[in-house]
């Protein structure tokens, strides 16, 4: 055989065809599993829970977490003043007749400052004024001395003995207003007795 030309096949031979290349197909993400995504919901779930029991732990704690008790209030002002009679503090001449001066001591045992706005008696023949005059202040823990003068007004209307004889302070602080009757004793009554008899002659 001479020449040259196509090589033939040889018996029981084929002719293979290439095959085609494979062609790319961009793949896309499949959806995710069922299961899985229950799953992280689950997780979400009990997270979101946890957070909650955490939070109204932490309210109920904070709710019934022991309170400071409150601060006491502070004591009504009679209950923190006393008033002591002291004496005479002038001797009655022909100018002051009708006229009886005494001295007390005012003392403010614990609290705020007590503040007297007014004094007076119960007797209706009776004026009565006071150094200083009120309204005066006195601190916790300290005294005041206070000079007061009675001036008979009206014989008729004065007892002939003053038996318990009492003045009548109104006192005030941060708690009350109170008005409340100091017996100052039975030397203050007996000093007021003879006096009132002095300035009304026949009592």
């Amino acid at each position: 055989m001479s020449g040259v030309g196509p090589v033939e096949p040889g018996e029981g031979t084929h002719v293979q065809q290439p095959s085609p290349a494979p062609q790319f197909t961009p793949q896309r993400d499949s959806p995710a599993p069922l299961g899985r995504l229950l799953g992280e919901h689950r997780r979400a779930a009990v997270a979101a829970g946890v957070a909650a029991a955490l939070l109204a732990g932490g309210g109920y704690l904070y709710a019934t977490r022991p309170q400071p008790p409150p601060a006491a209030a502070p004591p009504y002002p009679s209950q923190v003043v006393d008033i002591r009679y002291l004496s005479e503090t002038v001797s009655r001449d022909s100018a002051e007749a009708a006229a009886f001066r005494f001295d007390i001591t005012l003392s403010v045992l614990s609290g705020p400052p007590v503040t007297v706005t007014a004094i007076t008696q119960p007797y209706a023949g009776l004026f009565v004024t006071a150094s200083p005059a009120p309204p005066f202040r006195t601190e916790a823990g300290s005294s005041r001395k206070v000079t007061i003068t009675l001036r008979a007004t009206d014989c008729g209307k004065i007892p002939g003995n003053a038996g318990l004889p009492f003045l009548d302070v109104t006192l005030r602080n941060t708690r009350a207003i109170q008005t409340h009757s100091f017996i100052l004793g039975s030397r203050y009554a007996l000093d007021l007795s003879h006096a009132l008899r002095a300035a009304c002659g026949a009592i």
